[in-house]
């Protein structure tokens, strides 16, 4: 009896399909993957790379925070404190001849200085504030290790008591104020706090709420938040440091007096400069820091 031939098995030719499938599924979903890492919410990763540094090394440490802008001049350099000075003397020349011409302003400024050295002579002792004449006004120095805590920009109790007084002689001022906050150069990342820029605005407008709720008129009132970047001292030294650590308020003197309100009204200021709802408009060159 003859035995029966084996059929050959049918060879598969197209089982390469397979693998090449599953290849082309894994690169989908590589570049699904690093496509949603590209775009990353800043904000979040840094929350979520504090809580780890903090659960795996201890103490949370510090984060060089990402540069708004062009990177500034070195502000430990001479050159910084220079050219900070040439920002606010620019229209030097310009401002004295406008005092020259209207005597009365000086006067006031000087009243204005009286006042609040008469009314903050403890704390001008304690070099806690200080009282500077400027061309384009009055200049009032705090230092922010007397208003906030390291990091913070809740008003201390102490300081509330500060600056209490210190908005009784401002409110009746008919004079628009400006109020800066400024910090030194060491770096900040919290969660509230990303960079000395946010930590500086939110500094000087807890000071702008606290004069709003004593009287203060809010349309006089401004905030201005300048971080590092305007340094009166040195910033290689604990001392420079807390030097910079401040903050300003500024009585601009630029002539929005009461008894010219009538002219304003009418569409220009006192020296024929236009107005927009019964106020002048300032010079933006005769304001200090810009």
């Amino acid at each position: 009896m003859s035995r029966r031939k084996r059929k050959e098995e049918h060879l598969n030719h197209e089982a390469w399909a397979i693998p090449y499938g599953d290849l082309i599924t894994l690169l989908l979903a590589f570049f699904v993957v690093m496509y949603s890492i590209s775009n990353v919410n800043v904000g979040k990763y840094r929350v979520l790379a504090d809580s780890l540094d903090s659960a795996f090394n201890g103490a949370p440490r510090s984060i060089a925070p990402v540069q708004a802008g062009a990177e500034a001049p070195r502000s430990g350099s001479n050159e910084a404190i220079e050219k900070n000075g040439l920002l606010i003397g620019e229209h030097k020349s310009q401002l004295q001849a406008e005092i020259a011409q209207d005597p009365a302003r000086l006067s006031v400024m000087d009243e204005v200085i009286g006042n609040v050295e008469n009314t903050m002579a403890d704390v001008i002792t304690d070099q806690s504030l200080k009282v500077r004449r400027k061309d384009y006004g009055v200049e009032i120095e705090l230092s922010s290790d007397v208003l906030f805590p390291s990091g913070s920009s809740l008003l201390s109790g102490n300081a509330i008591g500060i600056l209490q007084r210190l908005a009784t002689t401002l409110k009746p001022l008919p004079y628009p104020i400006r109020v800066e906050g400024h910090t030194d150069n060491v770096p900040i990342n919290t969660a509230a706090f990303p960079s000395n820029w946010e930590l500086s605005s939110a500094r000087a407008a807890s000071v702008v709420h606290l004069f709003m709720e004593r009287g203060v008129d809010a349309t006089h009132l401004s905030v201005v938040g300048l971080g590092e970047f305007r340094p009166i001292a040195e910033n290689r030294t604990a001392q420079g440091r807390n030097r910079n650590r401040r903050v300003m308020i500024v009585i601009l003197n630029n002539g929005l007096q009461a008894e010219n309100a009538n002219e304003a009204e009418k569409g220009t200021a006192p020296d024929g400069s236009p107005a927009i709802n019964g106020e002048a408009l300032a010079d933006p060159a005769n304001q200090p820091g810009i």
